[in-house]
């Protein structure tokens, strides 16, 4: 794909969330309440050192990350910056964008002890990718069940190594009745997701449903897994944290119900 100027990155503030589009949903009415409320999570989170880059396109080509003592998820990394969300979308791929937002958070963790984010091996929807990673000079340095990653790039050898929360790395939850559905406003697809597509798959197939909203960094750290944004479980057991259209719900729950 040319383009027809050199985008530019911009880093969104108080002053300049409500004229700027957040990347994602901005195109989707369906996604209208969430795509607010991430904007009104991004104003209080950005108290807390919070940092939100993209480029100026209409697309997906953003990174957001947090020192991780205020990080929601539930990591042991003190000192470090934490990925929290990093997308670049198929259009704007292989054109350098990813590792140009990556080089500002990298710039932005010196004097730190480095960055983390967490992976789920392979490279899956919603998740960043493990190789792309790699190339840039990170290592994987814990695991959780069933197939989370965490990975670091240190800024000096002596930093201590970051883990999960024992906590997380289950991948069960307490509630075995049921679907239960842990979601976070960090996203603006989960409100109309899991209020409009699980709920009505949950009541078409008469099953129990328990929806859980994070929305504090408490909530977040006591997990069981390490992944705030979605995380679905069945009778206790842990699915998937992929938002799943109904028909990939049908193909998920085929053999479980």
């Amino acid at each position: 794909m040319e383009l027809e100027r050199t985008p530019q990155i911009i880093s969104l503030s108080p002053d300049n969330i409500d004229k700027e589009h957040i990347c994602c949903a901005f195109a989707d009415k369906k996604c209208s309440h969430g795509y607010l409320a991430k904007k009104d999570w991004l104003n209080d989170q950005f108290k807390i050192g919070y940092t939100f880059k993209k480029f100026d396109v209409r697309g997906k080509v953003f990174i957001e990350y947090v020192p991780a003592e205020h990080a929601w998820l539930p990591v042991d990394a003190p000192g470090y910056l934490l990925i929290n969300c990093f997308w670049v979308s198929g259009q704007y791929k292989g054109m350098g964008f990813g590792k140009l937002l990556l080089d500002e958070c990298i710039r932005d963790s010196h004097g730190k002890a480095g960055i983390i984010v967490v992976t789920g091996g392979k490279k899956r929807p919603f998740m960043s990718d493990s190789r792309f990673l790699k190339h840039q000079g990170f290592i994987k340095v814990d695991e959780a069940a069933p197939y989370f990653e965490l990975w670091c790039k240190k800024n000096y050898p002596g930093a201590l190594d970051p883990k999960f929360l024992d906590s997380a790395k289950q991948a069960r939850c307490e509630n075995k009745n049921g679907i239960v559905v842990y979601y976070s406003n960090t996203c603006p697809f989960n409100e109309y997701y899991v209020n409009t597509v699980l709920k009505d798959f949950a009541k078409m197939k008469n099953i129990p449903l328990d929806i859980i909203e994070i929305t504090s960094q408490q909530t977040g750290r006591n997990m069981p897994v390490p992944w705030i944004i979605h995380s679905l479980f069945y009778n206790g057991e842990y699915l998937t944290h992929e938002l799943k259209s109904e028909k990939g719900l049908e193909k998920l729950f085929g053999k479980l119900v």
